[in-house]
C-alpha cells in the first residue's frame, strides 16, 4: 500500500510537526507499506493553468504523480482565514476531478483556536467528496495550545492521531476487499 502524508502549507511548523508524527506512525506500525511524506515547503510547485498533472514538469509532476499513484493520502493542513491555504487549494486544482476515486482520505487539521474546527466540514470533505475520495469521517484538530516549542504535548492528540493513522490504514484494506470480492463476481 502508498501512503502519502501531504503537510499542505508552505509556511509554519505546526502542519509539518503534525504531519512528522503521523509519518513516523505510519512507519512504526505498518512497516510494509511505502510511506512519502509530501512537505509542500519542500517544493517549488506552479499554479494550476489548466493543464493535465502529467503535463507538468519538475516538482509539480512528482507532487502531482505520487499523489495519484498512492492509495491512502493523510492531509495536515492548517487553517488560515478560517479556511484551507492557498497552497493545498493549488494542489487540487492541479489534479483531476476524479483524482481521489478509490483512494482513502484522512485528515490533520492545525488551527490558533478551536474556532476553526468546521473548516474540515464546510470546505475541505466538500472537495474531497466531488474529487471522489473514501473520507475517513473523524479528522485530527490541533489547536495553538497543544504544541510547545515544534512538539505535540497533548497526549490526547498523540492518541487521536494513532487512531487516525490506524482507521486510515484499516479503511484502505476494507475497500481493497469489496473491490476484490466485486472483481471475482466476472467470469472474465
Amino acid at each position: 500500500m502508498k501512503i502519502v502524508a501531504l503537510a499542505g502549507s508552505n509556511v509554519g511548523s505546526k502542519t509539518k510537526t503534525a504531519m512528522l508524527k503521523v509519518t513516523d506512525i505510519l512507519e512504526h506500525k505498518y512497516p510494509q507499506h511505502e510511506v512519502t511524506l509530501l512537505d509542500l515547503a519542500d517544493y517549488s510547485l506552479e499554479f494550476s493553468d489548466g493543464r493535465n498533472y502529467f503535463e507538468y514538469d519538475g516538482d509539480t509532476k512528482y507532487v502531482t504523480e505520487t499523489i495519484m499513484a498512492a492509495d491512502a493520502i493523510i492531509i495536515g493542513t492548517p487553517t488560515f482565514q478560517a479556511s484551507i491555504p492557498a497552497t493545498l487549494k493549488n494542489i487540487f486544482d492541479l489534479l483531476p476531478v476524479n483524482a481521489f476515486r478509490d483512494k482513502v482520505v484522512s485528515n490533520v487539521v492545525t488551527a490558533g483556536t478551536a474556532k476553526h474546527y468546521l473548516m474540515v466540514e464546510q470546505q475541505l470533505k466538500p472537495i474531497l467528496a466531488y474529487m471522489k475520495a473514501h473520507i475517513v469521517p473523524t479528522y485530527v484538530f490541533i489547536e495553538e495550545k497543544d504544541f510547545l516549542r515544534k512538539e505535540i504535548v497533548n497526549d490526547d492528540i498523540h492518541f487521536r492521531l494513532d487512531r487516525l493513522v490506524e482507521d486510515t490504514v484499516l479503511t484502505v484494506e476494507a475497500f481493497e476487499a469489496i473491490r476484490k470480492k466485486k472483481d471475482e463476481e466476472y467470469d472474465f
